[in-house]
């Protein structure tokens, strides 16, 4: 028998075999690993690739998005929090309504496996970097990247199972024993993160401090690899983990802030359509007009044609402050029933579109009878079950009318500044109390000016700060897959995620004015303590012989 290995260019690592030589043919759609070896060129292409992941199958026979997270597929993870629900399911009610399974695992069910066979991946390029004819600095760039990727694909394994299986450095192939019980053993929560950040550390090692070239779009930096040391850090201090220290995780953020290299944007709302922001410190660049970058057709209000899809909650309405500082629920504020979106948090009104709002040269009309965002409305299956439409990211020069035929470049997040800042001052609140740096570092992203929420008041006590702090990353990091983890980390989500997902009525009496009335958009909301970590999906147990441990509760 003769074995070839191959490489499925811009997807994976595959291997073939066959009986006869008249099949030993070279396939026009791949490159052999002996040409990727050969050509440095090839070689980086190889590990550009990584950033991108790989497609697998879900159950329906659609493929999730490459890259690290959904990004800019239908339902974002913010729709398995107390902060959207994607109005046409997706996969994610039955996780919002606590059924997740190991033989259920909805959307969430492909991290697992694309997270490991990325690290195969990367560990085969490891392996293979000394072989390839390069510069020395080069290489330490592509090493950099490397271990930035693995310790990426580690971070979100880690958040997501707690203890995972480490695989070193090792390359396994079919001709390999892979019923060893060492594949299959668990590390433990510590060995985990610690690995997980030494990785990080190897990346900004090699890493340059910026980017430039070829090599400035979407590809890691030094302060990349630090950001997400500072997230993993702050991870391993908080309640649900409790393997670092708060010191750490303070220390950890304070070493991106002290790189000089970023900023909070003055434009709140701007910034995630800006790709050169000099608040982003990693992002990945989709190209408009794919399926999988129509974020204002998905989301958009079904009066313009769009889908409704990740309908933001009246639960993450609430958490947005009055714009003088107080929240809604201070009978001093302001707030009124009766007129509820007026002088809010100016970061409201960049995230979510309300009944009145602003919207491409016309106004969001989500009121009953004949508003036209409404079930009286145009496409009424796909109006917005919480009577909100989302307005993060959006760009409204994009078209919602056929959108996959324009040009262009849009950016997703995966950190970015205002992260780190609020990174500090969690960790540094819990590592001494509220000294001056923590009012500093909050007060950097509450103040700028597109926003301008007034500071926060002096004299605060630890817990006061640390309330103050959970609300920051609740409205500022909205819609960026945080909530989802922060609920948990703080292990509060048993109070979060059972709570009702609400929406808002909208009537329109004859004088023109209109009644607001809370309501229940998604009922059954649920969850248990076994929902902190997601189970590891049937099918990898299976595979494993039982040998693979599955998390408690599963």
């Amino acid at each position: 028998m003769k074995k070839i290995q191959y490489f499925i260019f811009l997807l994976a690592l595959g291997f073939m075999s066959c009986k006869k030589n008249y099949l030993d043919i070279v396939p026009t759609d791949r490159v052999s690993d002996a040409s990727v070896l050969t050509d440095s060129l090839l070689f980086v292409d190889y590990v550009i690739n990584r950033y991108m992941g790989v497609k697998l199958q879900d159950k329906e026979g659609e493929g999730t998005p490459p890259g690290f997270g959904r990004g800019f597929e239908y339902a974002m993870w913010s729709s398995l929090t107390d902060e959207s629900i994607y109005n046409n399911d997706d996969n994610t009610w039955l996780i919002q309504q606590g059924l997740l399974a190991p033989e259920n695992t909805g959307i969430a069910g492909t991290l697992w496996g694309r997270s490991y066979r990325s690290i195969r991946e990367v560990n085969y390029a490891l392996n293979s970097l000394p072989v390839v004819q390069m510069s020395e600095g080069l290489r330490n760039k592509l090493r950099g990247e490397l271990h930035f990727i693995r310790g990426f694909r580690y971070h979100d394994l880690i958040r997501n199972y707690g203890g995972v299986v480490m695989m070193g450095d090792k390359v396994y192939n079919l001709t390999d024993n892979l019923n060893d019980p060492a594949l299959f053993n668990r590390a433990t929560l510590q060995e985990s993160m610690d690995y997980a950040i030494k990785e990080l550390d190897s990346a900004a090692y090699y890493l340059p401090a910026t980017n430039g070239g070829d090599w400035a779009l979407g590809r890691a930096t030094k302060g990349a690899a630090l950001a997400l040391k500072s997230r993993l850090a702050l991870y391993a201090a908080s309640p649900l983990y409790n393997v670092g220290s708060w010191a750490t995780a303070a220390a950890a953020a304070k070493a991106v802030m002290d790189l000089g290299q970023y900023s909070i944007d003055a434009d709140y709302g701007g910034l995630f359509k800006n790709s050169a922001s000099k608040e982003i410190i990693f992002e990945r660049l989709y190209v408009i007009g794919t399926r999988h970058t129509c974020l204002e057709i998905a989301n958009g209000a079904n009066g313009y044609g769009g889908w409704a899809g990740n309908s933001p909650l009246q639960n993450l309405v609430d958490a947005y402050e009055m714009n003088n500082g107080k929240p809604i629920t201070d009978v001093t504020s302001g707030y009124s029933d009766t007129k509820p979106y007026v002088n809010r948090d100016a970061r409201f009104y960049a995230t979510i579109l309300y009944n009145g709002a602003a919207y491409r040269n016309s106004t969001i009309e989500t009121f009953t009878p004949g508003g036209k965002d409404s079930q009286d409305g145009n496409s009424n299956w796909n109006t917005s079950k919480t009577g909100y439409y989302l307005k993060k990211f959006m760009d409204d020069s994009n078209p919602i009318d056929n959108p996959w035929n324009i040009a262009g470049l849009q950016p997703w997040i995966y950190m970015r500044y205002a992260e780190v800042l609020l990174n500090y001052a969690e960790a540094q609140n819990e590592a001494v109390g509220p000294d001056a740096s923590v009012y500093a570092a909050v007060n950097q992203v509450r103040q700028r000016s597109s926003v301008n929420q007034p500071a926060l008041a002096a004299g605060m006590t630890q817990d006061e700060m640390r309330t103050a702090i959970r609300r920051e990353r609740q409205v500022e990091l909205a819609f960026e897959e945080h909530r989802f983890y922060d609920v948990r980390r703080w292990k509060i989500a048993n109070t979060t995620d059972n709570v009702a997902a609400g929406g808002m009525s909208v009537a329109k009496n004859a004088d023109g004015t209109f009644t607001y009335t809370r309501k229940i958009a998604l009922a059954g909301r649920a969850f248990a303590d076994k929902n902190y970590w997601l189970p590891i999906p049937r099918s990898e147990i299976q595979a494993s012989n039982g040998k693979l441990t599955q998390n408690t509760g599963y």
